[in-house]
């Protein structure tokens, strides 16, 4: 068995890796188990590497093993017994226990895990239900409720835009009806009186003259997500706000932290000293370019709070990556903070949670004092973690059961809205989770929201129907020798805009920030559609248009970059991009001017760093989807490769369009683009049984 591992080794099948590790689990067990054990020892360390947490033995296929072709596949299992066989045999081998001795792979239920990898998902999983049976502990429900009516106030001036605008485009009642349950987000349009509402709508001169609809459309026939979302962390001590881009996530934190201050404020509780007790905030992503948004986004929230200074002052609108946070040490997997050296602090709140795997959440738990509240924001139905586990998707598979009684009736108390019962008894988990359903950046004119909801429908005639009703802000090119010149000669002219602010001697801050507004994305890395290949065109392009000068050295002033792996001492880690700029002062010794790299720091500051300096890096005017979360862009271009491959999937697509701040420009064919539409990524975990 090892021998034929070893064979699909050199044919570049499998991973040195995973044969190694084969080789060190079959040789510590008894004989009889060998040959099976290094097989499903090999397979889970493949698997591994292709995202997934753990093998589920009974839907092993032969025929697939290791994603080979059959007649590459089936002499593996050549000899041993048929897979719903292989787990009485495995339970016999010294390598395979239940976890509750030290052995290289761990057998739990149908899954086999790496030992690791099975510790971090039960270290997930209690601490996830631990965190989620508490936190109602001092809420004041009466102060809250206020509180929340105050943050989540109504503001009519966006109804009364739209009725001006229905106005002038001769709106019917209806076309009236259909605004204020969208603008007051009515979910029972039935309890409410539409005459007596249509009388308001038509005198009222000006958004304060539709205040009488405080009364005639009730907190009951309501439903505001973001209000509720709030008002499920307050309840809980850990707690998931997960949308859409656009959703208004950070938003919705904003004001959730503003309470938790009032309420520390109204407490007042205070230490040895006499001061006042208010809880530490920390606001973390899982990478730094993430971390940057994060920074903007939440300050710019903040700032538009109607709530007083002292609360304003002491909601943190700096972010940090989770690594920071943690406290990496270099060339170290530990970190600083751990079980028994807690971090210091009350709140965490994670952006882009989806890109947190489950080796860092399982850690990030691990660090967390016993007392604080977790609140973890993120789209679940972006691409997964790059490393294994899907922990985000995991917890929001219970976000369709509904909440308990006990949680409705305290969310209702809080909200004054009214929530149906759950059919079926949830799982503690479900009421700490609130999915926000409404986009507040995509109208209804929006081809991006459109497209992005027909793609996660799974069905390609929605995607088909949202292209052929010509919005302007996506576009659909059929790959072809003309589109893909068309695709570089788009992505030469707005890259012309950042080379231009650097010709201008603008600020490194400032060429970074003409840089952000487009990026090309491609869902592969190598060949002519993918990083490698585009990287290549779009530069000499740009070199024969003179926009850039590469000559025959790496670095040349403009030259964008990518960090590809982390670098503790800089600051740097894996998806920071920077820009090779002159300094603006020349060096006093030389009289030359240093290039250096500038990138944006997490606390929005910007350091030059010396090229010669940097960590593992590459060139990126093309970045796969993947590295590509956490960030939007004004300007999207993506690319799918003309011929399907299983990486193209629903998720990936989906992560893609949802860059697009305000234009989409896809590249790709309808075949390939409907069969990626249609697949869906599922990793094998155990993490939503444990919880549920």
């Amino acid at each position: 068995m090892l021998n034929r591992l070893e064979a699909l080794v050199r044919q570049g099948y499998l991973r040195p890796l995973d044969h190694q590790f084969a080789k060190f689990v079959a040789q510590g067990g008894n004989h009889s188990a060998e040959p099976l054990v290094a097989l499903v020892a090999a397979l889970a360390s493949y698997e591994l590497g292709q995202g997934h947490v753990c093998v589920r033995v009974p839907q092993v296929d032969p025929a697939r093993l290791f994603g080979l072709p059959a007649k590459l596949s089936l002499p593996l299992a050549d000899g041993l017994p048929e897979p719903h066989l292989w787990l009485a045999q495995l339970a016999q081998s010294e390598a395979v226990s239940d976890g509750s001795r030290p052995t290289p792979l761990v057998m739990d239920g149908d899954r086999i895990y790496l030992n690791r990898y099975w510790q971090f998902e039960q270290q997930v999983a209690e601490q996830l239900r631990l965190r989620a049976q508490s936190g109602e502990d001092g809420l004041q429900p009466e102060l809250m409720a206020a509180k929340l009516n105050e943050l989540f106030a109504r503001d009519y001036r966006y109804l009364f835009a739209a009725l001006q605008q229905l106005a002038q485009a001769g709106g019917t009642a209806q076309d009236r009806q259909r605004e204020v349950c969208d603008k007051l987000d009515v979910v029972q349009p039935e309890m409410l009186d539409w005459p007596a509402v249509d009388a308001v709508l038509l005198s009222a001169g000006s958004a304060e003259e539709l205040a009488p609809l405080d009364t005639l459309v009730p907190a009951g026939s309501c439903l505001n997500w973001q209000k509720v979302a709030a008002a499920v962390a307050l309840t809980r001590q850990f707690a998931v706000i997960s949308g859409g881009p656009g959703t208004g996530k950070t938003t919705t934190v904003a004001k959730l932290l503003a309470a938790l201050v009032t309420q520390a404020i109204q407490r007042d509780e205070r230490d040895e000293q006499g001061a006042l007790q208010l809880p530490d905030i920390k606001l973390v992503a899982p990478t730094g370019k993430a971390a940057a948004r994060l920074t903007e986004s939440i300050g710019s929230a903040v700032d538009s709070l109607a709530v007083d200074e002292v609360v304003k002052s002491n909601i943190p609108t700096q972010s940090s990556t989770i690594h920071r946070l943690l406290g990496a040490i270099p060339n170290r997997v530990a970190f600083r903070h751990n079980r028994d050296n807690p971090l210091h602090l009350d709140v965490l709140v994670v952006d882009e949670a989806s890109m947190v795997d489950l080796p860092m959440m399982a850690r990030l738990l691990d660090a967390l004092p016993a007392h604080a509240k977790l609140i973890l924001l993120g789209d679940r139905d972006q691409l997964a973690s790059v490393e294994a586990g899907a922990v985000l998707g995991d917890i929001c598979a219970f976000a369709e059961q509904g909440y308990t009684p006990a949680q409705s009736q305290l969310l209702g108390q809080l909200t004054g809205f009214g929530f149906e019962q759950a059919h079926a008894a949830p799982s503690a988990i479900a009421d700490s989770l609130c999915m926000l359903q409404k986009s507040y950046r995509f109208h209804a004119q929006s081809g991006i929201g459109l497209l992005a909801k027909a793609i996660n429908s799974g069905k390609p005639y929605r995607v088909e129907k949202v292209w052929q009703q010509g919005f302007r802000d996506i576009q659909l090119y059929p790959l072809g020798a003309e589109a893909y010149q068309a695709m570089i000669t788009n992505v030469v002219s707005f890259y012309s805009d950042y080379l231009e602010a650097i010709d201008a001697g603008k600020t490194p801050g400032e060429v970074l920030k003409a840089f952000a507004q487009v990026r090309l994305l491609c869902a592969v890395r190598e060949g002519d559609f993918g990083v490698a290949g585009l990287n290549q065109r779009i530069e000499r392009a740009l070199a024969r248009k003179g926009k850039i000068a590469p000559g025959e050295e790496t670095w040349y002033v403009g030259r964008p970059v990518m960090i590809s792996q982390n670098d503790h001492g800089l600051g740097l880690y894996n998806g920071d991009i920077g820009i090779a700029m002159h300094d603006r002062e020349a060096d006093p010794l030389t009289g030359n001017r240093v290039l250096r790299v500038y990138f944006e720091m997490p606390d929005g500051t910007i350091r030059g760093v010396l090229p010669s300096r940097l960590p593992d890096h590459e060139t990126v005017y093309a970045m796969t989807i993947h590295k590509s979360q956490g960030s939007e862009f004004a300007d999207t271009l993506m690319v799918l490769p003309p011929d399907f491959s299983p990486i193209l999937t629903r998720e990936l697509v989906y992560t893609g369009v949802t860059r697009a701040k305000s234009k989409l420009y896809m590249f790709a064919t309808k075949d390939v683009l409907s069969r990626s539409v249609t697949m869906r990524t599922e990793r094998a975990s155990g993490l939503a049984s444990l919880l549920s």
